[in-house]
Parts: C-alpha cells; sequence; structure tokens
C-alpha cells in the first residue's frame, strides 16, 4: 500500500511522513523530490522548467519507481509530496492505482494564515514555497483530492493518528521523550529544507 501525503508547502506532510515511519513498522518514505533534483541538475538551462514537475519525465519517473517499489517491497510505502494539478496526479496515482496499486491519499489542509505563520517560522518570507500558497490552496479543492484532513489544530502525531485509524493501521505506541520528540521533528526539518523549487 501506498500512503500518499499530499498539501501546501508548511502543511506537515514530511513530518507526518516520518512519524508514521517511526510508528508503523515495516514502511518506507519516499520522496519524489529527489527525481526532480536529478532532472535539474542534468538538464540544460535551456530546456530548464520553472517546477520539475512540469517535467513529463518527473511524472514518468516516479510513476514507475513507484510501482516498481509497490512490486519488490513487502510494506508501506509513505509518499509527502505535493501535487496540486489533477492530470498530474492522474498520471502518477490514476495510473498505479489503474495498475491495480492500492493508493490511499489524504490532503493535510491548513488554512493560509497556519501556512503562513509556519513558513516564516523556518525563515521563510517570500520564498517559492509561500508564493505557491494560494495556487496550492485552490488547487487541492479539486475534487481530485478528496479525502481532506483539516490539521490546523491537531500535533503531528494526532495526524499520523488519524491517518492511520482511517487505515485501519496499528501504530506502535510512542515512547520516546517530549525532548526526544523535539529532537526528531528538527532533524527531520534540517534534512528536509529545499532552497529551491
Amino acid at each position: 500500500m501506498i500512503i500518499w501525503l499530499n498539501g501546501a508547502f508548511g502543511a506537515g506532510k514530511t513530518q507526518t511522513a516520518y512519524e508514521l515511519h517511526r510508528r508503523l513498522p515495516n514502511s518506507h518514505v519516499f520522496d519524489p523530490e529527489n527525481a526532480g533534483y536529478y532532472i535539474r541538475k542534468n538538464v540544460p538551462k535551456e530546456a530548464a522548467r520553472p517546477d520539475f514537475q512540469d517535467y513529463r519525465m518527473w511524472r514518468e519517473i516516479n510513476y514507475a519507481f513507484l510501482k516498481y517499489l509497490d512490486q519488490e517491497y513487502g510494506g508501506t510505502l509513505i509518499v509527502p509530496m505535493t501535487v496540486v494539478s489533477p492530470a498530474y496526479f492522474a498520471e502518477i496515482v490514476g495510473r498505479l492505482r489503474a495498475d491495480g496499486v492500492v493508493v490511499q491519499h489524504f490532503a493535510l489542509c491548513v488554512t493560509k494564515e497556519t501556512l503562513l505563520r509556519r513558513l516564516r517560522s523556518r525563515g521563510e518570507r517570500n520564498s517559492w514555497a509561500v508564493r505557491q500558497i494560494d495556487r496550492c490552496i485552490e488547487g487541492l479543492a479539486d475534487e481530485a483530492f478528496r479525502d481532506h484532513l483539516q490539521t490546523d489544530d491537531l500535533t503531528i502525531p494526532a495526524v499520523a493518528e488519524t491517518i492511520a485509524a482511517r487505515l485501519g493501521l496499528d501504530l506502535q505506541p510512542d515512547r520516546r521523550s517530549g525532548l526526544a520528540r523535539f529532537k526528531d521533528r528538527i532533524l527531520t526539518q534540517i534534512r528536509h529544507i529545499r532552497f529551491f523549487p
């Protein structure tokens, strides 16, 4: 099974993904952005596009990679990735589902005010992520992204537990201390800082 965590930048996708991963045995976090950074590094600037999701090969690579992992890996794949184009979503998730792959999609929805507060707390004032807020909120309202989960007032563990409950998954108890939880959140955030879209 694939659990796809969608949402605007700052919605908590990555933190929720790693919370699920820590507490869900036999799980793996798959990051589709890695294909984008590979493409960006190897495409001549004359053929470059501002958003790597606009490369058809990015969508093809992630579809093929996820299909391969679904066939070869017996665990749960967790995919934290913002995709707000219904057409692009269909090219990856729609194709996977058509191939019989179980993809459970959750859109982590957050108000614009909360997103701005979260992004500013990370030092992002006028970043690419901040400039995408309206586009993401509008895009995720599309029916293609149903199963919205409003997360403004939920902690990351509560979001993970809500998703697990909806899917009938048993998460291991979180026995970390408060300090260990804080450290894990900071390390996850640092490891996934992206300076470019």
